[in-house]
């Protein structure tokens, strides 16, 4: 039995255009309505036929539906809602696709008041946006963390766990509190220093023309690629997720203090240690399916 029947996609971006292509994908019977606040990449789901109907405002798009998930930046998140609050049938299920969840819990909970609502973050994606950059299989073997609000039934939990999984999806339950630490060690620092290096490159305008952009190594060219994803959604994570992200940003300073002694004393076995730990913590990802063990990371030359 199909956890859902009628599923609203609000945000045809790249994780929202993926959900319609994996729903049309694995539940076929299901009927997809979509809605963006562009009226361009409305055209644009129109013409790819990304979804049975694109509506023409959120209040339209959510009438009928089983499922709302919200596929826009978490900042947008609470305005978006309190667009459709009054067309929201009272039996449906409001999740979302966000990488900060107390914020977005926070503001969904402001303006739907007696909605069921249930959090959710794929973490999954890759640097390119837009309605024609999803893909049917983004989520395939990717982790699913669902964190609902303290209180919520059960049942309304298990049918997104059963939706995502229908997609392809690993899921995990936590609480938003902790999704919001684990991610900002796992996702938001991590983008937070390639948007800083990259920077600091662009600031050295004496070799940016030249030498840095000419021999760009792996690992300034693959801090490029994350710091090219979009800079709206990242804009909103970080100032959503502020704690989480200072509290992992304090520790990463005072690692990285460790490292500048470390080196400027020549400090050569803390040096090997600390290697040596994070080599096998790349292993690990690897032997869980979470990346790719080719050479040069399967990259096609």
């Amino acid at each position: 039995m199909l956890p859902f029947a009628r599923v609203t996609i609000i945000g045809l971006g790249l994780i929202g255009s993926s959900v319609a292509r994996a729903v049309r994908a694995t539940m076929p019977t299901v009927r997809i309505t979509g809605y963006d606040a562009s009226p361009e990449v409305r055209a644009i789901a129109e013409r790819i036929a990304l979804a049975d109907d694109i509506a023409d405002t959120a209040g339209a798009a959510v009438i009928d539906a089983d499922l709302v998930m919200l596929c826009v930046p978490v900042g947008a998140m609470g305005a978006v809602a309190a667009e459709f609050a009054d067309d929201l049938p009272a039996d449906a299920i409001v999740s979302d696709v966000g990488g900060s969840k107390e914020s977005v819990l926070a503001a969904l909970r402001a303006v739907l008041p007696h909605a069921t609502i249930v959090p959710g973050h794929p973490v999954a994606g890759t640097e390119h946006s837009g309605p024609e950059a999803g893909f049917a299989t983004l989520f395939r073997g990717r982790w699913c963390i669902l964190t609902p609000e303290e209180g919520t039934a059960e049942a309304p939990t298990l049918r997104l766990r059963a939706f995502w999984e229908a997609l392809g999806a690993q899921v995990e339950v936590m609480t938003p509190k902790h999704h919001d630490l684990v991610l900002a060690v796992t996702s938001h620092v991590p983008h937070l220093i390639a948007y800083s290096i990259v920077g600091t490159a662009s600031d050295l305008e004496e070799v940016t023309q030249s030498e840095v952009i000419k021999f760009s190594a792996g690992g300034f060219r693959d801090f490029t690629r994350i710091a090219a994803s979009d800079p709206t959604m990242w804009r909103d994570v970080f100032l959503n997720n502020r704690g989480a992200v200072l509290e992992i940003l304090q520790r990463l300073t005072e690692d990285v203090t460790m490292l500048q002694r470390a080196i400027r004393w020549g400090d050569g076995d803390q040096l090997f240690d600390l290697f040596t730990r994070t080599r096998a913590i790349r292993r690990s990802i690897i032997e869980q399916g979470q990346d790719d063990a080719k050479p040069d990371f399967g990259r096609s030359h």
